[in-house]
């Protein structure tokens, strides 16, 4: 997929178009990956955000799948179902705020240390305008990671996603980070711990354009 060309509103029609807020309004308190693709993105968070700082979990829920020892600092979530998260142990403060509603994040400017995004990047109807403010609220060369595997809700997830293979979803989210036009070092990798087994992880990294002076 290119980044010059524009990609159509149709892509981001859903089987159902009703209220996200009534969809996700009943709890759901489970994990939406097997114990391996946990640990495998525990282990790129890990790898990839600072050690402490201020962190965004973009479409929180029930867990945000930290791994112990990955000083978080302070980690904000920002979801539909206040419910989940106020279950989820690793959040410091919960947001209710519903994205495809309005994609300003209310956030300040160069707030955050990094932003994850798991497993749901799918359900996004105005990603370009998300993942711009994404890069509104991270502080130069801080990172975006944004994870997700096989699993939805297919009813909520948007139409070009559910066309897509695996490798196209890859494509799809590189793509979204580089419309925002705000990123750079975008990487899309296969983290999968099992090649034929188990639950498959991809994710999409990029960093917020440093300042230039």
């Amino acid at each position: 997929m290119s980044a010059k060309k524009p990609l159509p509103p149709a892509y981001f029609t859903r089987y159902d178009e009703h209220d996200d807020r009534l969809f996700y309004r009943s709890p759901r308190l489970t994990v939406h990956l097997d114990a391996p693709a946990v640990a495998a993105l525990g282990q790129l968070f890990r790898e990839t955000l600072p050690p402490q700082g201020l962190f965004l979990d973009l479409m929180s829920s029930y867990r945000s799948h930290f791994p112990p020892g990955l000083s978080a600092g302070h980690l904000v979530g920002l979801g539909l179902n206040a419910v989940e998260m106020r279950r989820n142990p690793q959040l410091d403060i919960i947001v209710v705020h519903d994205l495809n509603r309005t994609p300003i994040l209310p956030f300040a400017d160069a707030g955050f240390d990094g932003v994850v995004c798991s497993v749901s990047v799918q359900y996004l109807t105005r990603p370009l305008e998300v993942f711009a403010e994404v890069g509104r609220v991270l502080r130069p060369g801080a990172p975006f990671v944004v994870s997700f595997s096989n699993r939805c809700f297919p009813s909520k997830a948007v139409r070009i996603w559910m066309l897509a293979s695996e490798q196209q979803r890859l494509q799809l989210v590189q793509t979204y980070f580089e419309h925002a036009g705000c990123f750079t070092d975008i990487k899309a990798m296969d983290c999968s711990p099992y090649r034929w087994m188990g639950d498959p992880l991809y994710a999409v990294v990029g960093r917020r354009v440093p300042n230039v002076l």
